[in-house]
């Protein structure tokens, strides 16, 4: 295989900038399609500790060529920020290129952000405030600004002017906040095009004639299929599409030249912000996964939300991306658990009686995810349980040296989804992994 992507399967955090950083090794291109710097991956070398929100994880590798595709939205500034701090760690950030077609993230977007979600009151979403949504919200409109009209400051001048014609008069009226100065705007933004006008160009392009090569291309993904914007806990999701198919719309790729799709799964599933969550525990247990976890959100530090795995939201995310393998994450945070629960179903009550099961006076039971996020966040999950190891994972790298206990949950989670776990990664460092097959060898179901 030589075009692989890999996808988060849950409500992402679920550990790809590890499972990519260890891919990179194997692929000559790593093209991020999606999102912005909302999004943060986190990658250990050694003692050192790399979080990327923008730059594709396979910049930690000398000699990789990355891609930032039309897909992300993209804050200057941050970017350039998050390139000086790799630079300053002696991680030089060459070959990026990004593309003139990706939307740029301005400061008005991040004022919306904000006043937005403080006006929902209790139906808050729980963005970062970073101005995504937003800046998504002008590409539909027709009204955004890309990162190639940064290099004619005529075209951005007065793109930009009339925009905050619009903005201003929103914050002010609608919002009763202050308005945004143009010209301020106007010459921090053309410093930013300085910095970076070498790196943008056709991504589309390039990438293609990097596949007509037979390059090996690794799709990186932010976020988590549940937080998919079409195909996610709508409205608590992110304001692009994290799964799969976001790859031919974000990069300009065939769906024909997607070759394989590994799915991120921790071993357990976290939530960071509001929204539906059935395996949610608020217990000891919880607790003792936020903790070994490390639970909080690499990009705003917020604490995750904690709960067991879940096969019915899982096996909608292998509904929806069709993995060729898994790699399984944070297995070693299982050690100390004396019990190890997964969903294998949903019940609900409805209230309105409006289904056969409720008309009889029982409960409705759902083995696929309900589209209706009023009904998901009533669900109440059944439970398959079984024995925790009590002794240590971390830095396993062979299959035969995991307990007994920790393979059988593994071998379940391969057999309920009915595709192979390649890889299982055991701790934070990149060399704390059991690699059972490198998805760029080639990905098939189990049989």
């Amino acid at each position: 295989m030589s075009n692989i992507v890999v996808v988060g399967a849950q409500w992402g955090d679920e550990g790809k900038g590890k499972i990519v950083d260890l891919l990179t090794e194997s692929a000559d291109i790593v093209a991020r399609y999606q999102g912005g710097h909302n999004a943060g991956h986190t990658v250990m070398i050694k003692d050192a500790k790399f979080v990327l929100h923008l730059i594709p994880s396979g910049i930690l590798h000398r000699g990789k060529t990355c891609i930032i595709g039309n897909g992300v939205v993209i804050d200057p500034g941050a970017l350039i920020k998050e390139i000086k701090g790799l630079e300053s760690k002696k991680i030089p950030v060459k070959n990026l290129f990004i593309s003139g077609n990706a939307h740029v993230i301005m400061p008005y977007h991040l004022s919306l952000d904000g006043v937005s979600e403080d006006s929902k009151g209790s139906k808050k979403i729980g963005t970062t405030r970073r101005g995504i949504g937003p800046a998504y919200v002008d590409k539909m409109s027709r009204t955004g600004i890309r990162m190639i009209d940064l290099l004619d400051p005529v075209v951005f001048k007065d793109k930009l002017r009339v925009n905050l014609e619009n903005v201003n008069h929103l914050l002010r009226s609608r919002y009763s906040s202050k308005g945004l100065g143009a010209q301020k705007i106007y010459d921090e933004y053309m410093g930013y095009a300085d910095y970076l006008a070498a790196m943008i160009t056709d991504t589309v392009v390039l990438i293609n004639k990097f596949i007509d090569k037979g390059k090996n291309i690794l799709f990186e993904g932010a976020q988590g299929t549940l937080l998919d914007i079409d195909h996610g806990t709508y409205p608590y999701v992110t304001s692009s599409s994290a799964s799969v198919g976001g790859v031919c719309t974000g990069l300009g790729v065939s769906p024909m030249k997607i070759e394989g799709a590994v799915g991120v799964v921790k071993a357990y599933t976290t939530r960071v912000g509001e929204g539906p969550f059935p395996t949610e525990l608020h217990d000891d247990t919880g607790r003792m996964l936020h903790v070994n976890g490390g639970e909080f959100g690499a990009t705003t530090g917020r604490p995750r939300r904690c709960g067991w795995l879940d096969f019915v939201s899982l096996k909608h995310a292998m509904r929806i991306n069709g993995f060729t393998s898994i790699a399984l994450t944070k297995l070693d945070v299982l050690d100390e658990a004396e019990k190890i629960k997964v969903c294998t179903a949903y019940t609900y009550k409805d209230p309105h009686k409006r289904c056969e099961c409720s008309k009889k006076g029982i409960d409705c039971r759902f083995t696929d995810m309900p589209q209706d996020v009023r009904v998901l966040e009533a669900c109440k999950p059944v439970y398959k349980e079984f024995s925790g190891w009590k002794t240590s994972t971390q830095g396993v790298k062979k299959l035969k040296d995991l307990p007994k206990q920790a393979r059988a949950y593994i071998d379940y989670i391969s057999e309920s989804l009915n595709v192979n776990i390649d890889i299982i990664s055991t701790g934070q460092r990149r060399n704390e992994v059991v690699m059972v097959r490198n998805p760029f060898e080639g990905g098939r179901k189990r049989k």
